[in-house]
């Protein structure tokens, strides 16, 4: 049944987007040199093999992952493990020595359709290899629904979980689809995907910068 409303939808990190430079919070503008990202791994039950290509840009700034699969559900002849799905990308990120970065903002979209009853939400989590710091942001949906969604995750500044100075860390988006049939009719599905029925761009992150301690 979802299926077939089902698209291809793209998710787009744009490190080349950044916050503006704010002196008075230790935001600063973004470094002149080269930012190099590289996608080492992607892998969960929303973007089983085969199922993502990522594309990064020719100057190493931005990539793509583009999902065909990535859709939670529940009812129907949905498989009582489909109301959960996650996707994690772990990204290897080089920047110019004596700066430091976080994520400040992300723009998810997707589309869902609950029935009267039923419930789901979209969680991303944000962490480098290795530290216990963790960001995570959960946006919750309620049926009667069907439609696009988007989601914005904002960070305020003392919030924000900076990559450690003069050290290689990969970092970690993992985000997450989760879908409740809760007191919705029996046998009626529901579903939520992440991507967009029009094809735009489905997700932006957005870097903030910092010089490091003694830089």
């Amino acid at each position: 049944m979802a299926g077939g409303l089902l698209m291809s939808g793209a998710i787009a990190a744009l490190f080349a987007t950044v916050l503006p430079g704010d002196p008075s919070s230790g935001i600063v503008d973004p470094p002149p040199d080269r930012i190099v990202i590289k996608v080492a791994t992607v892998n969960g039950s929303g973007c089983p093999a085969g199922t993502a290509a990522v594309a990064v840009s020719p100057d190493n700034t931005a990539f793509t992952v583009t999902y065909s699969n990535y859709l939670a559900q529940v009812g129907g002849n949905a498989d009582p493990t489909a109301f959960r799905k996650n996707c994690q990308l772990n990204l290897i990120v080089h920047v110019p020595q004596g700066f430091t970065y976080a994520i400040a903002s992300a723009d998810y979209r997707g589309f869902a359709s609950l029935q009267a009853g039923a419930s789901s939400t979209e969680k991303a989590s944000y962490y480098f290899q290795g530290s216990s710091n963790t960001a995570s942001i959960t946006h919750p949906f309620r049926g009667p629904y069907d439609d696009n969604w988007q989601a914005t995750d904002t960070t305020d500044w003392a919030q924000l979980v900076w990559a450690p100075c003069g050290v290689q860390r990969n970092f970690n988006i993992n985000t997450e689809l989760r879908v409740n049939a809760g007191t919705s009719a029996p046998g009626s599905s529901s579903f939520m995907t992440m991507d967009s029925t029009d094809g735009d761009i489905s997700t932006v992150y957005h870097l903030a910068w910092k010089e490091c301690p003694g830089a």
